[in-house]
């Protein structure tokens, strides 16, 4: 009779596939390469497919392999899960939270909130991972981080989303603009003037582009910037204007003499981040608990 598959196998074959070698996969996790090989030659024989091309320079996921490892990831995934509720019973929220975060809002945030964790969870360890709102949607999923503070994910992906931030976001202009004579700049007053954006990946480009037709502002395609730091300098010596988040303006705008700040009048323009995990997970109650902690460092922010 053929044996079930295991724990281990999986193991096996996800790192395989992320080593794209049987002899390094082997090192990976700590066994020999006969013994790596014969297990997921079990593997395959229980799922009656190839899951593996195997070449003498090295190994390759089969389409159906890729399909399958994926699968394995977020199996593994949910077994940790598991074995950190059942070790920490519900303390220090899990004992590890592998926490995404997006570039134009985690560092600006994060310093509030870290503090108020580890007063509240001293045992709680956390590993933090910057990366675009693409890349953390799929980590969820695939298991490789457990949550993260983003954008709303697509409603295909099955993801669950709490609500923080509906993040204010305020038109800068540079202070030797005519604009920035005006207390209340009105959306018509915005035609053709130059708007600068951030990189694809950063996630704000739909956003700006939205702000951009709406008002008749010009998207300046020639440039991206690749921080909010330098998109910043760009405003400041001219370049152009640019939707600066709330937090990042609580953060680094006191030092900016240079840039002045304005709303549109008679409308708020704003851009959604709240906490996002894989749906179903069994940690479901820890990440709703470290929600409340980020709503809780949020209104100290708000109030100081």
């Amino acid at each position: 009779m053929t044996s079930r598959l295991t724990h281990r196998q999986l193991e096996y074959l996800v790192a395989v596939g992320e080593a794209g070698h049987f002899g390094a996969a082997a090192k990976i996790c700590n066994v020999s390469q006969p013994a790596l090989s014969t297990q997921i030659q079990l593997l395959e024989d229980r799922l009656n497919v190839k899951l593996i091309d195997r070449a003498p320079a090295g190994a390759q996921l089969t389409p159906v392999g890729e399909t399958v490892v994926d699968l394995a990831r977020q199996i593994l995934s949910t077994l940790k899960e598991i074995e950190n509720v059942a070790h920490y019973a519900g303390e220090n929220l899990g004992g590890l939270i592998r926490l995404g975060v997006v570039a134009t809002f985690g560092p600006y945030f994060l310093p509030a909130v870290l503090p108020r964790l580890q007063s509240h969870y001293p045992g709680l360890e956390l590993h933090i991972q910057e990366a675009p709102p693409p890349d953390l949607e799929q980590a969820v999923l695939d298991g490789s981080i457990d949550c993260a503070l983003s954008r709303p994910p697509s409603q295909h992906l099955s993801l669950c989303y709490r609500g923080l931030i509906e993040e204010e976001l305020l038109l800068g202009i540079p202070n030797t603009h005519p604009l920035a004579k005006q207390r209340s700049i009105r959306p018509e007053m915005l035609k053709g003037e130059r708007m600068l954006t951030l990189g694809t990946a950063h996630g704000m480009n739909p956003k700006i582009r939205a702000f951009c037709a709406s008002t008749g502002a010009e998207l300046y395609e020639d440039y991206e910037g690749t921080s909010l730091d330098m998109v910043r300098l760009m405003v400041s010596i001219g370049m152009g204007l640019f939707l600066f988040p709330e937090l990042y303006i609580a953060s680094e705008f006191a030092k900016e003499p240079r840039v002045v700040l304005r709303k549109l009048e008679g409308a708020s323009v704003t851009r959604p981040i709240g906490l996002i995990w894989r749906d179903g997970s069994v940690r479901g109650p820890q990440y709703e608990q470290l929600l409340e902690e980020c709503k809780a460092a949020l209104a100290a922010i708000r109030g100081a």
